[in-house]
């Protein structure tokens, strides 16, 4: 869950699907709190582009778009003006190398920016799937952003740091409730949350990672494919601001 305080409700937060001629698909994302009503439009060439970890070369339209809820872990602004929505993976070096940068996008822009986090382990990174149960084990005790920036810190891109000892040991030093979350961590309970998560980005068209899809305030969505680098992601979020 976030780390700031979010006003979402059922009435400010819904899709409106409709069909429309060719490649625009539009939909409603109400704002968080007070914050504007996003109307979302085919970006068209608003595309950024970079070496993405996932083994695609670009990130096409997303379909049927993204839906933003209290469920989902937010951090950031209150009243985001801009919203970041990023799929990840704790074991992508892409991703490793990204994360600094969108905590530097946070604390330059606080009352601006908010980061929505999604799980899109890849099959390929053998501890990336259980790493993402942790964090969300972490987050029943309050705690998804502490463990998730320190699995960043931490982990490696062959495994390293992430195997469910480390993420155990994590916990402690985080003062979770240790039955708890090894409990939650060795029954998978958390499995079906990061298959819906995962199941979200293939359906926006995510196929790598990093992958995040940037909601300007008049509601256009821009993808960004790989770990752009900070000054790249400041110039676009400037130009919208």
């Amino acid at each position: 869950m976030s780390e700031v305080t979010i006003k979402i409700n059922k009435t400010t937060l819904f899709v409106v699907g409709g069909l429309l001629v060719g490649l625009a698909i539009g939909y409603v994302w109400g704002g968080l709190g007070n914050g504007p009503s996003l109307i979302a439009k085919n970006p068209g060439n608003n595309v950024i582009q970079n070496q993405p970890s996932g083994n695609t070369d670009s990130l096409t339209e997303p379909t049927p778009g993204i839906t933003v809820s209290a469920d989902d872990h937010i951090r950031g602004a209150k009243n985001p003006k801009v919203l970041l929505v990023e799929y990840s993976d704790f074991q992508c070096p892409y991703c490793q190398r990204f994360h600094p940068t969108m905590v530097q996008i946070l604390a330059n822009y606080p009352n601006d920016v908010a980061t929505v986090y999604r799980h899109f382990p890849l099959s390929f990174h053998q501890n990336a799937q259980i790493s993402a149960e942790a964090s969300e084990c972490a987050g029943e005790q309050n705690k998804f952003w502490e463990l998730s920036d320190l699995m960043f810190e931490k982990g490696q891109s062959d495994g390293t740091g992430l195997n469910k000892a480390d993420l155990k040991q994590y916990a402690k030093d985080l003062g979770l409730n240790t039955s708890k979350f090894n409990d939650c961590l060795d029954t998978n309970k958390m499995k079906d949350k990061v298959a819906k998560d995962y199941s979200s980005g293939t359906a926006a068209g995510i196929s790598g990672t990093p992958g995040t899809i940037m909601i300007a305030p008049d509601g256009t969505q821009r993808l960004i494919s790989g770990a752009v680098p900070y000054d790249q992601i400041k110039s676009l979020i400037d130009s919208v601001l």
